[in-house]
C-alpha cells in the first residue's frame, strides 16, 4: 500500500504492496445546515442566508468513505438531496481505481440523465447533485491512495487527467489534445513553481464587508485582516443608494492603505445601467476587480461592461452553472477573473475543465468557495503546477471552521497546504 508520509512529504511504499481495491457499495445522503452569526453571510441579495450543504457519502467495502459537498443557503437543500439519491445509480458497485480511470464517460452519463437533464440542462438542483457525487468520488479516491487529494492530482499523468473530463460542448476552443499539449508543456517548468506545495497559498478575506455589517465593524474587520497578514480583502456593495456603496468602499481602502487589493461584490443586484453607472462612480477607489455586477445568464450584458469601465476588471463565477457558459463568458471577453467553483458547476472534473479553458484564453482563475476554501485549497495548488495558472489568491471564508474535521489552515493571510488523505469535506458529527 503507497501512503503519503506527513513527516517526510513523500510516498511511503512497501515493498509487495499494491493499491488496495476499494469498491462502492452504497450511496446516501445529509442535508447539512448551520446557523450564522447576525450579519454573517449578508450580500445585496441574500439577506437571510443559512450556510448548508447536499452532503454525497460514498460507503465502501472498506474502512474508508468518500464525502461530497455542494453548498446551498438552506431551503431546498432536502431537493438536491434527493436528485443525489437518483443520480448516483450508476457509481454504485463501481471500484474507485477503475471508475476514476474513465470519470469523463460517467461523469457525462449522470449529467445527461435521460429524464432529469430535462430539469436543466446541467444547472440548478440536478447539477448540484452532480457537484456533490463528484466531489465524493474524488475525496474517496484520494483518501484510497493514502494523499491528499491536491496530492493526487499533481501526480497524475497527463493522459490520466484527460480521463477525468467531459469535454462535450468544447471542441470548438478545447479538445482532448489540446489538454494534452497543455499539460505537457506546462510539464517543463513545473519544477519551478512546485515550492508552493510547501510555502501555501495566499488568501483573501471575503468575510470583511458583510452588507449588514456597519461602518464600524467593516472598519474594525478591515484593520483585523490587515493585522492577521491579509494583502487582500473583499467588501458588499449594491446598496439602493449607491452613495453608502461609496463611502464603504472609500472608508475601507483608507484603512487597509494604498498597497491592500480590494475587490467589490455586488452579488447580481444591479441592472446594466445602475452597473455601468456605479462602476464608473466606484472606480475612484481603484478597486482589483467588482464582482457579479448583474444577472448571471448576461453575458453580453458582462461584455458591454467589461469594455465600458475599463481598466477596472469584472469577475464572474460563483452563479455560472457549467463549462459551456463559461466558454461563452471567455469568447465575449466578458470576465477578466475566473471564479468557477466545483460546488457549483459539476464538482472538481468539471472545475478542472474550466480551468484548462481559461488557460486557454489566458485567464486567470480566483475560485469562488462555497466549500469555505476546504476543497478549493487543494484545487489551486494543481491548478499553478500543472497548469501554469498565475498565482492570486483564494477567498477565505472563516464561519464553518468548527465544523469541519480538517479545517483549512490560514496562517499569515496563506493557505497552508492540508496534508491528511482527502479532500478536506469531512464534517464532525
Amino acid at each position: 500500500m503507497r501512503a503519503w508520509r506527513v513527516e517526510t512529504g513523500d510516498w511511503h511504499i512497501c515493498p509487495g504492496d499494491r493499491l488496495k481495491s476499494v469498491v462502492i457499495t452504497a450511496v446516501s445522503t445529509q442535508d447539512a445546515r448551520f446557523q450564522l452569526k447576525p450579519g454573517e453571510g449578508v450580500d445585496a441579495i441574500h439577506t437571510n442566508p443559512q450556510y448548508a450543504y447536499a452532503v454525497t457519502l460514498l460507503h465502501t467495502d472498506a474502512s474508508l468513505s468518500g464525502v461530497g459537498l455542494a453548498l446551498t443557503l438552506g431551503a431546498g437543500t432536502e431537493m438536491v438531496c434527493d436528485a443525489i439519491e437518483v443520480l448516483a445509480m450508476p457509481l454504485v458497485g463501481r471500484e474507485i481505481e477503475e471508475l476514476m480511470a474513465s470519470f469523463g464517460q460517467v461523469f457525462r452519463q449522470i449529467a445527461d440523465h435521460p429524464q432529469l437533464r430535462w430539469l436543466g440542462p446541467h444547472k440548478g438542483v440536478v447539477h448540484l447533485a452532480l457537484a456533490s457525487l463528484t466531489n465524493a468520488c474524488f475525496d474517496l479516491w484520494a483518501k484510497a491512495r493514502g494523499v491528499p487529494l491536491w496530492k493526487l492530482l499533481v501526480d497524475l499523468t497527463p493522459a490520466a487527467i484527460v480521463a477525468l473530463l467531459d469535454l462535450s460542448y468544447l471542441e470548438d476552443v478545447l479538445r482532448p489534445e489540446d489538454v494534452l499539449r497543455l499539460l505537457e508543456q506546462e510539464a517543463v517548468h513545473r519544477h519551478e513553481r512546485e515550492p508552493i506545495l510547501t510555502q501555501g497559498y495566499p488568501g483573501y478575506d471575503t468575510s470583511v464587508g458583510w452588507f449588514h455589517y456597519s461602518d464600524d465593524q467593516v472598519r474594525d474587520n478591515a484593520r483585523r485582516a490587515v493585522d492577521a497578514g491579509f494583502l487582500a480583502m473583499k467588501l458588499k456593495v449594491g446598496s439602493p443608494d449607491p452613495a453608502r456603496d461609496i463611502r464603504r468602499a472609500l472608508l475601507v481602502r483608507d484603512v487597509a492603505g494604498p498597497d491592500v487589493q480590494i475587490m467589490l461584490d455586488a452579488n447580481q443586484q444591479w441592472t446594466l445601467p445602475i452597473a455601468l453607472r456605479t462602476c464608473l462612480e466606484l472606480a475612484a477607489m481603484h478597486p482589483y476587480w467588482i464582482e457579479e455586477p448583474t444577472h448571471p445568464d448576461d453575458v453580453l450584458a458582462h461584455q458591454t461592461l467589461a469594455r465600458a469601465i475599463a481598466p477596472v476588471r469584472v469577475a464572474a463565477g460563483e452563479h455560472i452553472p457549467h463549462r459551456v457558459l463559461f466558454k461563452n463568458y471567455m469568447q465575449a471577453g466578458a470576465a477578466h477573473f475566473i471564479q468557477v467553483d466545483c460546488t457549483r458547476v459539476g464538482g472538481i472534473s468539471e472545475f478542472i475543465t474550466v480551468s484548462l479553458l481559461a488557460r486557454q484564453f489566458n485567464l486567470p482563475v480566483v475560485p469562488h468557495v462555497g466549500d469555505m476554501g476546504q476543497i478549493h485549497q487543494h484545487l489551486v495548488l494543481f491548478n499553478r503546477v500543472a497548469l501554469g495558472h498565475e498565482k492570486i489568491f483564494l477567498e477565505y471564508i472563516p464561519h464553518l471552521r468548527d465544523y469541519f474535521r480538517f479545517p483549512a489552515l490560514v496562517q499569515g493571510g496563506v493557505y497552508r497546504p492540508p496534508q491528511e488523505p482527502g479532500s478536506s469535506s469531512d464534517l464532525l458529527g
